[in-house]
């Protein structure tokens, strides 16, 4: 373990290297946390952190998901189809969103976390508002990108920031109650979406001051747009935490410390030496991520075209199941993957993921076909409930499996995937069976039935085939944080 001696070691070579005249730095590696490394925050503060992110969250899912309710009129002043909607909703998102993912990722291993997340706030709230003037479908399909491109910055981030505030065994409660932000989000843009709709209900245009002549349903995204300015301002206000276990750092000739970044070929080293476990979690995440993604996008038009709701009445009751039952969801499977790792199962994050999407399952096949549309809606309240048990234990996974310098890039990695097949090809996989298969608008209720069922046992299979091979990456990561810890890179 790096101790004392040898840090003063280092700082006595980095004397003699500013003695002989020479600027080159000293690189060193710390050991995974040790009686040097300081105390975690405390645990107030800790959960203070937590809540200011859950806010940004939500807001991010609030901007993320509004679409879902403004099917209708959109395709009407638009003039496009189920599977161009679809696109608006998830393909024009998730590019940018998963493109910008991955260099952001890198980013968030080396830079001040807090700092991105702010901007990334400030930038996707701006987009949102944008598309509150869009006049085009490709005005609108731009601006949609770039809401992805702000989003991007949020989560790698915040799961690395809440790596460092939290020790190992607390870090599925706190990925978990972050993750609330999803459904909260989600759940409130629908309410928030739907009185609004039900507000302009029957009117073509209104006019605001500059802006002028715009669609009734764009002011939704004046309305959930700029308010997240403000939380940009006080994401800003956070501490950045410090860094915790297997830190690469350099010494410059002044004795400062500085990080440095793990090279590129080192970190898709190490994901390939964990393959398997990789591919199970991200690809079994992304399945669960799929569904929630694709009903979530077309159960409000679900209820309008199969039951006659009116699309206020389709927010404000669906919102209202995803911000209480998606959140218990996100909660309890945070909650139940520390549990199952506390009590020995070495693979209970993942084992977490297999369980909501099995239980999520027989819920999903019924409520399309029932006559009562209350008791759809009931049906949706348990699918909801453990289909999002992969939010509260998926992130919390990649965490437990890689060190400290790779979260970031591994976080980033894992949101491109689950963004790419979820949020990407979940609303457009709908849209696809209902437009080209049916060719009949009407059997968007068969459509949900069929492909979110057949993404679920998927998903079941692919998540049972990595268990072992997680736990085996949890031993991998002991193994290698020891040899880095005998042997720091010079």
């Amino acid at each position: 373990m790096t101790g004392n001696g040898q840090d003063d070691e280092i700082q006595h070579i980095a004397d003699d290297m500013v003695e002989a005249g020479t600027q080159t730095p000293a690189i060193h590696d710390d050991a995974p946390p040790s009686a040097d490394e300081p105390p975690y925050p405390s645990r107030a503060y800790a959960w203070y952190v937590v809540g200011v992110l859950v806010l940004a969250y939500t807001f991010s899912f609030i901007d993320r998901q509004i679409l879902s309710l403004l099917v209708v009129p959109i395709r009407r002043d638009l003039e496009i189809s189920d599977t161009e909607m679809s696109l608006l909703i998830g393909f024009a998102f998730a590019l940018f969103y998963t493109i910008c993912g991955l260099p952001i990722g890198r980013m968030v291993d080396v830079q001040h976390r807090v700092r991105i997340i702010a901007i990334g706030i400030a930038f996707w709230s701006i987009m949102t508002a944008l598309c509150g003037v869009a006049k085009t479908y490709w005005q609108l399909f731009l601006f949609r990108m770039g809401v992805g491109v702000g989003e991007a910055a949020l989560s790698p981030a915040a799961y690395s920031i809440l790596a460092d505030y939290f020790p190992p065994d607390k870090r599925g409660a706190a990925l978990g109650v972050y993750g609330m932000g999803v459904y909260i989000g989600a759940g409130l843009a629908l309410v928030i979406g739907g009185v609004v709709v039900s507000a302009v209900s029957g009117v073509e245009h209104t006019v605001l001051p500059i802006v002028g002549e715009v669609y009734a349903w764009q002011v939704v995204f004046f309305v959930v747009g700029l308010p997240g300015l403000l939380v940009a301002l006080w994401a800003l206000t956070l501490k950045e935490p410090t860094r915790r276990g297997h830190v690469r750092k350099s010494v410059d000739a002044d004795g400062n410390e500085k990080v440095e970044s793990v090279p590129v070929k080192d970190v898709v080293a190490y994901m390939s030496d964990n393959a398997r476990t990789l591919f199970s979690h991200h690809v079994g995440y992304a399945l669960c991520a799929m569904m929630a993604y694709g009903v979530s996008a077309w159960i409000p038009t679900f209820f309008i075209r199969t039951h006659g709701w009116t699309a206020g009445e389709a927010g404000i009751y669906y919102g209202l199941v995803v911000v209480v039952f998606g959140t218990a969801g996100v909660v309890t499977g945070g909650w139940m993957a520390d549990k199952l790792t506390a009590i020995g199962y070495k693979d209970g994050k993942l084992r977490v993921l297999l369980y909501g999407a099995a239980a999520a399952i027989p819920f999903t096949v019924l409520y399309p076909f029932v006559e009562s549309a209350t008791l759809a809606m009931v049906l949706i309240a348990p699918s909801t409930f453990f289909a999002t048990f992969c939010t509260g234990a998926g992130p919390s996974g990649v965490q437990e499996i890689m060190p400290n310098q790779m979260r970031g890039q591994a976080s980033a990695f894992m949101i491109f995937v689950v963004t790419i097949i979820g949020l990407g090809l979940g609303p457009t996989a709908i849209a696809l069976v209902t437009d080209f298969w049916f060719a009949d608008d009407s059997m968007l209720n068969v459509s949900l039935a069929i492909v979110a069922t057949t993404i679920l046992v998927i998903a079941v299979a692919v998540i049972w085939w990595g268990l072992d091979a997680y736990k085996a990456s949890r031993d991998y990561l002991d193994d290698w944080q020891k040899q880095h810890e005998a042997a720091p890179a010079q």
